[in-house]
């Protein structure tokens, strides 16, 4: 027998933002794919050594080459609800619209959900992404299919649920009719059977809500099942101000002390421990003095979501003391939901990130360009633990990119950058401030071209969108049926 030749597609002509540890950036260069991984990457011209007879060439003379975007707090199943609970504080957002419409989700509008965000963020240049709450109602098998058959890589995250009623709180979740549904037992069975499935390309991790009056024994249960189990785990925390009360006057203490006291990350320290991540959404709300400390001191990313912090009115999340802090606090980007910032954009997400923290320091020398696309690529990665796989456009690496073609569609947003001029703007700045997802012309992920031309390979857009209007159409109409019957 003979074996099949590797499949191979060479990128030539291309100006690479390489996010590697020198940060190098390449004019004119080349980039070559071997199956999943990259094989080779440099400056024009292509070494004759590599041009092999079945190679395929796509020419990308004015484009751009950077890693593919990693969105490290997308609620996949929340696009069919884009719209639907506008101009309303979080604690409201939740409990009259949010909550009780994910509770009326049925059959297979997860999945249709699913599909629906998973081409948007294939499109807008995301590759990889941490879904930090995957309900029951939304059909965790769906779900998990959608992730596969899309071809994205992803991090799914199993809601564990925790009675989120409280009197005292005013706080009722109609999600609760499934708690036994969200259990660990649950969360260890899903693991067990989907960890490391399609291709490793999707994985399996805990999820929590913000602890809103729950036992904290629950949480420290949760705690030691991940570390026990190696199950990364990511949680809500500290996202709009009257979380930062609740963590006061219910708990006695602050966010990062009530993540200590439940040992839901070990300390840097006590290195034998680190067998599984820990990412901490939002974050806005804090005690500076206390937990910036006990973060730096921990295995801890944040998951910075500027456009939904900014719209629930939470805030703004002190990213530069975090970034600036001794001991550097990983923070990686997100967009959230579409009901919280109507798009799962991470141009987008980028560039408001590069300028909201300027204007809330007054300081037009924090948070730049260079460092937000950091964010979104290689702090992304280490979140996920997959910074040796992903993140940067290194040899070895798998080959999960974004080709941007500023210019393609007629737009002048990015003029007048041009790839030859050396005392121009930067392509960073460019990227981070020139162009939007709109820009991009093909996303790869784990090897496999799934948008070319800015639509995607499998041509489904038109099927994706018309299913997940009809699913939207249903949950409405249950959430009305099912609220009208309650009152």
């Amino acid at each position: 027998m003979t074996s099949t030749p590797p499949k191979e597609t060479l990128f030539t002509h291309a100006t690479i933002i390489t996010i590697n540890p020198d940060r190098t950036i390449i004019r004119n260069g080349y980039l070559l794919v071997r199956d999943t991984r990259i094989a080779a990457i440099g400056a024009s011209p292509v070494p004759a050594d590599l041009l092999t007879p079945d190679i395929t060439t796509i020419d990308c003379t004015g484009k751009i080459i950077l890693p593919g975007l990693i969105n490290i707090h997308a609620h996949l199943v929340q696009s069919l609800l884009r719209g639907l609970a506008e101009d309303l504080p979080l604690h409201n957002w939740l409990c009259d619209a949010i909550w009780p419409l994910e509770a009326s989700y049925a059959d297979k509008d997860g999945y249709h959900a699913a599909r629906l965000t998973i081409a948007e963020m294939l499109k807008t240049g995301t590759t990889c992404f941490l879904d930090p709450m995957v309900t029951y109602r939304a059909g965790w098998e769906s779900v998990c299919d959608a992730v596969g058959e899309m071809g994205i890589r992803g991090c799914l995250g199993k809601l564990i649920k925790f009675p989120e009623t409280n009197r005292q709180l005013s706080i009722t979740d109609p999600r609760d009719q499934d708690l036994l549904a969200m259990s660990i037992p649950g969360l260890l069975s899903a693991h067990e059977a989907h960890h490391g499935t399609h291709n490793n390309r999707l994985h399996v991790w805990a999820a929590a809500g913000t602890p809103r009056g729950a036992p904290a024994s629950l949480y420290r249960e949760l705690g030691e099942t991940c570390a026990s189990h190696g199950i990364s785990l990511t949680m809500h925390c500290a996202e709009a101000p009257k979380d930062r009360e609740i963590y006061h006057d219910v708990y006695g203490c602050s966010a990062m002390e009530f993540i200590r006291d439940t040992e839901l990350c070990p300390n840097r320290q006590d290195k034998q421990r680190k067998i599984h991540n820990l990412v901490l959404a939002h974050m806005v709300n804090l005690d500076l003095e206390t937990d910036l400390p006990l973060l730096s001191a921990t295995y801890t990313s944040v998951a910075h979501n500027p456009s939904s912090n900014l719209k629930l009115a939470s805030g703004v999340a002190p990213i530069p003391s975090m970034l600036g802090y001794e001991h550097g606090i990983n923070v990686g980007l997100g967009t959230d939901g579409a009901p919280c910032s109507n798009h799962y954009d991470m141009f987008q997400e980028m560039h408001l990130a590069a300028i909201l923290h300027k204007g809330v320091c007054r300081d037009a020398r924090v948070v730049g360009a260079e460092t937000v696309l950091e964010m979104a690529t290689i702090n992304g990665a280490k979140a996920l633990g997959l910074e040796d796989e992903i993140g940067s456009l290194e040899v070895g690496k798998k080959a999960d990119l974004v080709i941007v073609d500023p210019y393609g569609k007629g737009g002048v947003g990015a003029a007048p950058w041009h790839w030859e001029d050396e005392d121009g703007a930067s392509v960073v700045t460019t990227v981070v401030h020139g162009c939007t997802g709109r820009d991009v012309d093909l996303t790869m992920v784990d090897g496999e071209i799934l948008v070319l031309g800015g639509k995607l390979v499998c041509g489904l857009e038109g099927e994706i969108i018309s299913q997940a209007q009809r699913a939207s159409r249903g949950v409405r109409a249950r959430c009305r049926s099912r609220m009208g019957s309650e009152s």
